[in-house]
């Protein structure tokens, strides 16, 4: 048997050799629609794993309360003087400690851009107004010094900590530590520098100044205490015009993110906090974001986007397999002599079938191999060229060989059932 079959692939090899131009550009169709079958599914899954990731690190425990605000809040007479009032406020903050169970913990924050300098530099940084117990919700690391300390947060300490960004931006080669830097004509010395991940398109989380902060020429982030933002910069903003007299505004808080228990009890604590705000909100000056549902969210995308990136690959393939079929024909069509020799030498119709679809199969095999080869580098040149995740499964190589070998056997079917009912004496008489 296993004599048989080395003889059926030695046959086969020895076929598609004595054509091989013909045979390596069939063979093409195979190759690439592999390799783009691989590749994008890998671009796919980097992204959905790179989305993932970063929805993570907001918590699949937390939910995330931001001010905005509202539409309606627009001044009806531009020469009124007024002051408008809006977003969330510490007494939100103190209500869902109070009344909340599940609330473990609540951490309320403040931003506010502002100009930072130290000796001769300067630049736009978010300035972030929190509390000590922030590093539990935010995902940050400390990579010097400390973060704030309650006795900080207590006596509204003139001390700060920087990110990443901020120092070098500002220090370069300097150590920060115990340096000073000046914020709207105050002093605040750094007592710490902190690594800040970066956020989801779309959601900004709590480390990170992109979307309208980068595009305000914000860059980097100073922690400082919550206490000292309220009492060094305050909470309302006024600005004097001309001829529109005074209008301003007053922000207490910029967002508080809630960590809960469990996840289970995520949902629920959302549908008490929505309650809870819309009770003590007149307007609509609050956002509600619940990193649990993006993940959700985010898992049903990735299974559409690799459907829809698998389907695009895979008709490549069926493209590939019909060029094979064509070609099969026609090699059909050139041995007509040669199977009625064999069919007149005692060959059977299932000795024809077996020979020409050997050929098919071994054509597809060879080009599956090749285009897993080729689909494998390729995520690796975009991952380095174009500087985006890309994760190869196995699944995806294992889907795309089988999907090869597939259309091996069904593209290769009909050419070999046309070879083996070819008449033996008509074949004979073929020139």
């Amino acid at each position: 048997m296993l004599s048989r079959i080395l003889a059926i692939l030695l046959i086969s090899l020895r076929s598609l050799w004595m054509h091989r131009l013909r045979s390596g550009l069939t063979m093409l169709g195979i190759v690439f629609g592999v390799a783009s079958v691989i590749s994008m599914l890998a671009i796919g899954e980097g992204a959905s794993q790179q989305a993932q990731q970063q929805i993570a690190h907001l918590g699949s425990t937390n939910i995330i309360l931001k001010t905005v605000k509202p539409p309606d809040q627009e001044v009806a007479d531009a020469s009124e003087q007024t002051i408008q009032e809006y977003g969330l406020r510490y007494a939100d903050a103190e209500r869902f400690r109070e009344t909340i169970p599940d609330a473990q913990v609540v951490v309320p924050v403040r931003r506010k851009p502002k100009q930072v300098f130290y000796q001769s530099r300067r630049i736009t940084a978010e300035i972030v107004g929190t509390v000590p117990w922030y590093t539990e919700l935010a995902p940050i690391k400390v990579l010097l010094g400390r973060f704030l300390t309650p006795m900080d947060m207590h006596y509204s300490q003139a001390i700060c900590v920087i990110d990443e960004t901020v120092l070098d931006n500002l220090f370069k080669f300097d150590d920060p530590i115990g340096q000073d830097i000046k914020i709207s004509g105050e002093y605040y010395r750094v007592v710490g520098v902190v690594r800040q991940l970066s956020a989801v398109s779309g959601v900004q989380d709590d480390t990170s100044m992109q979307s309208s902060a980068q595009s305000n020429g914000v860059g980097g982030a100073v922690y400082i205490a919550l206490t000292t933002m309220k009492n060094r910069f305050g909470e309302t903003e006024v600005q004097f015009g001309g001829s529109t007299g005074m209008s301003g505004e007053k922000v207490e808080l910029s967002e508080i993110t809630i960590k809960v228990s469990s996840m289970e009890h995520v949902l629920p604590t959302r549908d008490v906090l929505a309650n809870l705000l819309e009770r003590h909100h007149k307007k609509k000056d609050y956002q509600i974001i619940v990193p649990l549902e993006l993940l959700r969210q985010a898992a049903r995308t990735k299974r559409l986007f690799s459907i829809v990136l698998g389907s695009i690959a895979a008709i490549s393939l069926l493209v590939g397999g019909i060029g094979i079929m064509n070609i099969m024909l026609a090699t059909v069509s050139e041995r007509t002599r040669e199977i009625g020799i064999r069919r007149a030498l005692g060959a059977r119709k299932s000795d024809i079938i077996v020979q020409f679809l050997s050929e098919t199969v071994l054509l597809t095999l060879i080009g599956g191999l090749l285009g897993m080869a080729l689909g494998a580098c390729i995520p690796i040149l975009v991952t380095v060229f174009g500087k985006m995740p890309t994760v190869i499964t196995p699944g995806a190589m294992i889907l795309s060989f089988g999907i090869s070998a597939g259309i091996g056997v069904t593209f290769g079917l009909y050419p070999a059932y046309q070879a083996a009912n070819m008449d033996p004496i008509e074949s004979l008489r073929h020139e």
